[in-house]
C-alpha cells in the first residue's frame, strides 16, 4: 500500500465495534497525517480548503434548528431532524449551497457522562445514515451504554435521500421488476449489461446538471466537517462502516486536527490498485465464505427448513429456485436479480 490516505485508514482500523459497549470510543485510534497526505484531486486545492473553513465557521454560528422530523421521513420522537447548509462547490463558498439532511437522538446520560455527538455513515457509497439514531431506542447493551455518552447523529450524504438527491433514471423505472439477471449466460447478455450501465451513467450526467462534478467523497468529507461545526463540536466522533471507513479516512486526512475518536468496521482497502474494482472482487470471495456458512447453518436445521441436510443440497435447492425465477418470475416480479437481493443479507451479517 502507498502512503498518504492509505496510511490514515490503516491506523484508523479497530477490529470490533464492540469496543463501543464501554460507552466511550477508544481514544487515539487515528494518527494525524500531514496535510500533504490529502488525496490529489482537482477538487482538493487551496481554494477548497479555505472554502471548507468558511463553511464550517458559518455553520458553527448558525447551528441546527432541530425539530420533529417530517411525517413522511418515518422518524418519530425522540428523533429530531434538521438541515445543514453547505457549498455545492467548496471553491466558491459564497456561491450556490445545498442542504444536508441530518437527524439525531439526544444522549440519554447525565451531563457528566455525555461526550458529544457520534456521527455515522453506513457505507455505500450512497448509503443513508438517517436510521442510525433509532438505535438509541434499542435494548442492545452496546447501544444502551453508548447512548449514555453520545448523541446519535445520522445524515444523508450529498446527492442522496433528502440531501439534494440525484436520480440517474426515472425512479419509477428504477423500481420496476423483474430486472435482468445479473449473471450473464451469453455474450449477448454481457453486451446488454454494458449497454444498461452506459445508459445509467449517461442518465446521471443528463439529469444532474451542474451537480454531478461536486458529488465526490472529498466534498462529502468536507460536509462532514461542516456538520461537526453545526453540532457545536470542536472535534468529531465518527463511526463508519464499509465505504464509511474510506470516508472517515479522507476526513481524517483533510482535517487531522478535528478527529476526537473514530471507529471503522469492514475496512475498505484504499490502495489505488484495489479500490474499487479489485475490492469488489475480494468482497465476492468473502461473500462466498459467508454464504457457505449460512448454507451449513440451514443444513444443520434441516428438520426446520427442509432444504437439505448438507451444504450441497441447500445450494442445489437455491439453484433450483433461481432457475424457476428466471424461467417464470415468482409472482411476476421476483426474478434472479430480486432473489439475490433477498438473500444478500446472508453473506453480509451473522
Amino acid at each position: 500500500m502507498t502512503r498518504g490516505i492509505n496510511h490514515v485508514i490503516r491506523n484508523a482500523t479497530l477490529g470490533s465495534a464492540a469496543t463501543l459497549i464501554t460507552g466511550a470510543l477508544a481514544a487515539g485510534l487515528l494518527l494525524a497525517p500531514s496535510a500533504s497526505a490529502a488525496p490529489a484531486r482537482k477538487d482538493n486545492g487551496p481554494a477548497e480548503a479555505v472554502g471548507a473553513q468558511i463553511a464550517a465557521a458559518r455553520a458553527a454560528r448558525a447551528g441546527i434548528d432541530w425539530k420533529d422530523c417530517p411525517a413522511d421521513w418515518g422518524f418519530e420522537k425522540p428523533i429530531q431532524c434538521g438541515w445543514v447548509k453547505v457549498p455545492l462547490d467548496y471553491a466558491k463558498p459564497f456561491g450556490k449551497t445545498i442542504d444536508i439532511a441530518v437527524d439525531r437522538a439526544v444522549s440519554t446520560g447525565t451531563k457528566e457522562e455525555r461526550q458529544g455527538a457520534l456521527v455515522y455513515n453506513p457505507g455505500g457509497p450512497g448509503g443513508s445514515g438517517m436510521r442510525f439514531p433509532r438505535r438509541v431506542t434499542t435494548k442492545s447493551p452496546l447501544w444502551v451504554n453508548t447512548s449514555k455518552a453520545y448523541d446519535f447523529v445520522g445524515f444523508d450524504p450529498r446527492g442522496v435521500g433528502h440531501s439534494a438527491p440525484i436520480s440517474c433514471i426515472d425512479p419509477q423505472e428504477f423500481v420496476k421488476a423483474p430486472k435482468a439477471d445479473p449473471v450473464p449466460s451469453s455474450e449477448a447478455d454481457k453486451l446488454a449489461q454494458r449497454k444498461l450501465a452506459a445508459e445509467y451513467a449517461d442518465g446521471c450526467k443528463e439529469r444532474s446538471g451542474e451537480m454531478l462534478p461536486h458529488m465526490t467523497t472529498t466534498n462529502t468529507a468536507r460536509d462532514l466537517d461542516v456538520i461537526r461545526a453545526a453540532l457545536g463540536e470542536k472535534k468529531l466522533n465518527y463511526l463508519g462502516v464499509s465505504y464509511g471507513t474510506y470516508l472517515g479516512g479522507v476526513y481524517a486526512t483533510l482535517f487531522p486536527g478535528h478527529v476526537r475518536r473514530m471507529i471503522v468496521d469492514s475496512v475498505v482497502n484504499p490502495d489505488t490498485d484495489n479500490i474499487w474494482y479489485q475490492a469488489n472482487l475480494e468482497q465476492d470471495v468473502a461473500f462466498q465464505t459467508r454464504w457457505n456458512d449460512w448454507q451449513d447453518w440451514v443444513a444443520k436445521y434441516d428438520s426446520t427448513f427442509h432444504l437439505g441436510d448438507t451444504r450441497a443440497k441447500v445450494e442445489a435447492k437455491y439453484q433450483e429456485l433461481r432457475a424457476q425465477a428466471k424461467a417464470k418470475p415468482l409472482g411476476g416480479v421476483v426474478g434472479p436479480n430480486e432473489l439475490i437481493g433477498f438473500f444478500q443479507k446472508a453473506p453480509y451479517y451473522d
